[in-house]
């Protein structure tokens, strides 16, 4: 259990500072689109940061959830062939419960969702502060 436990922590580290990337990358990305997006069409302009927003942040939550993939794969917890399916489903906390990794690595499942939930509550927290700054840049009420 303590080897589970302290790769579960290492995985949960990484996918943390690929999170930190990805917030640095959209907070660029906006601060760009800013600068060089026309501020008579306000709608649109908020429409196109919040949709490469949102879909930047999704991207980099794929990359989260193929590192968790891996940790499944170098430790046998679970079918090669279940690997990603078994990645999402508890990265997104959906748990289905059709799949139990190898006893040695149970800890896993719940260190992914405790690591997903607070990714997710991460890219909120980034899509809402793009949102209300957006909002007060473009002057939109």
């Amino acid at each position: 259990m303590d080897g589970a436990f302290a790769a579960g922590l290492l995985v949960s580290i990484i996918t943390i500072a690929i999170q930190a990337l990805g917030t640095v990358v959209v907070i660029k990305m906006v601060r760009i689109a800013a600068q060089h997006l026309s501020g008579r069409r306000k709608i649109e302009t908020l429409v196109v940061v919040m949709a490469a927003s949102g879909t930047l942040l999704t991207v980099f939550h794929l990359v989260e959830v193929m590192v968790w993939a891996q940790l499944y794969a170098l430790t046998g917890a679970t079918e090669p062939d279940n690997i990603y399916y078994f990645a999402f489903v508890n990265f997104t906390t959906l748990g289905y419960g059709d799949l139990i990794p190898a006893r040695p690595w149970r800890i896993l499942g719940p260190m992914t969702a405790a690591n997903g939930m607070l990714l997710f509550g991460w890219s909120t927290a980034v899509l809402f502060s793009v949102l209300s700054r957006a909002i007060a840049q473009l002057h939109i009420k």
